[in-house]
């Protein structure tokens, strides 16, 4: 069980980082920055709008080196240069008195060439099983050393610029998981074969995250998001990602983010096995560091389950797209005026959604409700 028992009870993360309550706007992409990788004014009001009444409030994913570019108009963390479109945000979030936490990411082999310009690069030359899926490189073990110092640059320029943490991004099928993956990973050196070298790759990133984090304010928080399981076969199990969790937890986390698509759901390998991962993840975890829960929560009722479950916080993703101020609407008793639903024209306007993403919504059937009226 948790420890807290209601959304609005402050948590205190192991750093010592004080969240004024439990819930975190669920990092969420935008295809809405600039094409240098800077932040767009748009996005700049999406998220002042949508950190309001949080603990905290996650970024879109961010990439840390020009080969992890995953999304078209992605923002990035790959450069100095990038850091006061950093600041943009995490002062925005602040603002609103939510704790500001970059998500830090590298896409591997899920960035489309079209977008990179190259061949995308992975832990082996493995195609994702999908239409027309780039075949990666495999990184050189010089490239591997890189790309993880990488991520420990990026920490660097989020404490420059004024984060209160960062959460590396295992989790979605990208760089971090494409290493864990035995689907994924046909390595023969150290880098790949057993579970012990899959893992190796995500924990030389937290390693090199944790170095940077430790020299700088004592409160700076790190997190992990991983997905639990796969259904490429053979692809990774609830039991292999219990085993990283011991590994990530022994490092050093502040809090671990379970990845699922509907928190309530079971295995997506095994559809008799109806445990959720998140419980199994928070039984093996023991309390020994705050997990969050994510996945289809969209009223009061569902965050306190999540709660109940055992998560110490509960992400909101596609609840603050369709109703930006649910926050504040639990908070002072209004739970009945919380939209549930995307409006089919003015949303950009009504709930200052980006034009990208606003017609990205409209267009992924079974994404987003829609009221058409």
């Amino acid at each position: 069980m948790s420890d807290n028992g209601t959304l609005f009870t402050p948590l205190t993360l192991p750093c010592g980082l004080v969240l004024k309550n439990r819930l975190s706007l669920a990092p969420m992409t935008t295809w809405s920055s600039n094409f240098d990788g800077t932040i767009h004014e748009d996005e700049i009001h999406y998220l002042k709008r949508r950190s309001a009444g949080l603990g905290m409030a996650m970024t879109a994913a961010c990439y840390v080196h020009p080969d992890g570019y995953a999304f078209h108009q992605q923002w990035g963390c790959h450069s100095d240069e990038m850091i006061q479109s950093l600041r943009l945000v995490a002062d925005t979030i602040r603002s609103q008195g939510a704790r500001p936490i970059l998500q830090i990411h590298h896409g591997g082999r899920m960035c489309p060439s079209e977008l990179l310009g190259r061949q995308p690069v992975s832990a082996s030359a493995v195609a994702a099983l999908r239409p027309d899926a780039d075949v990666p490189r495999p990184l050189t073990e010089n490239e591997i050393w890189e790309t993880i110092e990488a991520f420990g640059e990026a920490t660097r320029r989020a404490i420059e610029a004024g984060y209160d943490g960062v959460e590396i991004h295992g989790a979605n099928t990208y760089l971090l998981q494409q290493f864990f993956s035995p689907h994924i990973n046909r390595r023969t050196d150290e880098w790949g074969g057993s579970i012990q070298q899959r893992m190796r790759f995500p924990l030389e990133v937290l390693r090199a995250v944790r170095r940077i984090a430790d020299g700088g304010p004592d409160t700076f928080a790190v997190g992990y998001r991983l997905s639990p399981e796969e259904i490429e076969e053979p692809g990774i199990t609830i039991d292999d990602t219990l085993e990283l969790t011991d590994a990530l937890v022994n490092e050093g986390l502040d809090w671990l983010h379970i990845s699922v698509r509907d928190y309530w759901k079971g295995s997506i390998r095994d559809k008799s096995d109806t445990t959720r991962p998140s419980t199994r993840i928070v039984e093996r975890i023991d309390g020994r560091v705050p997990v969050i829960g994510v996945g289809k929560v969209y009223t009061p009722e569902d965050a306190e389950f999540v709660l109940n479950d055992g998560c110490s916080i509960v992400a909101l993703g596609r609840i603050l797209l369709m109703e930006p101020e649910w926050a504040m609407k639990v908070s002072s008793g209004k739970s009945d005026t919380i939209r549930v639903t995307l409006p089919a024209e003015g949303g950009t306007d009504q709930l200052t959604l980006p034009e990208p993403l606003y017609k990205r919504l409209l267009e992924v059937k079974g994404w987003l409700p829609v009221d058409r009226g």
